[in-house]
């Protein structure tokens, strides 16, 4: 009976500490951390929910669907994603239409390589609830044109060209923490002037702050998916749309991986309204 009991405790000590065990923690501005449900109910008033990603977080991808479910219950909702390129909005408009099969839709649409497992399903509850999906990004060949050629570069496009881009000139503040650090960190892969590579990171922030703005839709949320790095520090998107829209109410959320997700380290407070902390050997999607 004795080591039948030991074994009950060590079951039960075992399975106590497999119930405290979380994949994920979020904090707010103040570091502090909260729950799902807190940083939902805060959304309440929120025209524009900036949420930003760590690419190959599959738990991030997983709370992305799961944000999206719970707001519809509630609230009317737009969406658009980082992931989908502007000239591409007709044929992202077919598939969720039903006028194209999936094989056709994602040989043209140029989808990343883990849109299957991070991206589909948040396309397919658009389509199974009928909500409007916006291809917000600058086609990719533009933003290459930028990093050979700066800003200036896309001057020499058509007038059609130019319907898939932000409204020309698009001015960027080289001196914002997030541009200044890629000049630092990763100019030198530019081709030519080593602002270009922060350049063309502008010209991405500042279409999908354009397509956001153009597909606001009144007493609806517009949700948007992204890079976290788009909006980081309230930078970015975030920044482009408030130069635009300085009435509007943004939230805005961050991811990033943690070694232990119960504190915040220091680099990553206040890059958001909210900080999603994920572990860093948690699944990725690639």
């Amino acid at each position: 009976m004795k080591k039948l009991l030991i074994v009950i405790f060590l079951c039960c000590g075992v399975a106590a500490q497999a119930q405290e065990l979380s994949v994920y923690t979020i904090f707010n501005k103040k570091a502090k951390s909260v729950s799902f449900g807190k940083m939902f109910r805060q959304m309440e008033d929120a025209d524009v929910i900036l949420f930003g990603e760590q690419h190959n977080d599959a738990v991030v991808h997983w709370l992305q669907l799961q944000l999206v479910k719970s707001l519809h219950n509630i609230y009317p909702l737009v969406l658009g994603a980082e992931m989908f390129e502007s000239d591409n909005q007709v044929i992202l408009n077919e598939y969720l239409a039903g006028l194209i099969t999936h094989q056709q839709f994602t040989t043209e649409a140029k989808v990343w390589k883990n849109h299957k497992t991070d991206y589909q399903p948040l396309l397919d509850f658009a389509k199974e609830n009928n909500l409007y999906f916006v291809a917000t990004n600058i086609p990719r060949r533009y933003a290459s044109l930028v990093n050979r050629q700066g800003l200036e570069g896309l001057d020499q496009l058509s007038s059609e060209a130019k319907n898939w881009i932000a409204p020309l000139p698009i001015e960027v503040d080289l001196t914002l923490s997030g541009y200044a650090w890629m000049i630092e960190t990763m100019g030198g892969h530019a081709q030519g002037d080593p602002a270009n590579i922060a350049k063309a990171q502008a010209s991405k922030d500042a279409t999908m702050a354009h397509f956001i703005e153009q597909n606001l839709q009144e007493g609806k949320k517009f949700v948007h998916f992204h890079g976290t790095f788009h909006s980081n520090n309230f930078q970015g998107i975030y920044d482009y749309l408030k130069k635009s829209r300085p009435d509007l109410n943004i939230m805005t959320i961050a991811s990033v991986n943690q070694k232990a997700i119960d504190d915040l380290e220091e680099d990553n407070k206040s890059l958001a309204d909210f900080v999603v902390v994920t572990p860093a050997d948690g699944p990725k999607s690639y």
